[in-house]
């Protein structure tokens, strides 16, 4: 499974949309919801950023995310 996270480079300021970044990765997992609590440790574990929201990609949303070129998978 594949996951969208949208995150803050850093929890000292506040969110704005304006420099919201979004990174990729694959999960293991066996349902949205495990995948989304493994995706969040990750993250956390492994960088300091704010993580505002995670999403599971869809296979049309993912093929669109692979077209528009920003797609890369993160590897921790």
């Amino acid at each position: 499974m594949i996951y969208k996270v949208f995150y803050q480079e850093t929890k000292e300021r506040n969110p704005k949309r304006e420099t919201t970044q979004a990174l990729y990765l694959d999960v293991d997992a066996k349902d949205e919801l495990q995948g989304r609590i493994k995706a969040r440790k990750l993250v956390e574990e492994h960088t300091n950023y704010n993580i505002e929201f995670i999403e599971l990609l869809a296979d049309k949303h993912l093929d669109y995310e692979k077209e528009s070129g920003a797609f890369s998978l993160t590897e921790f």
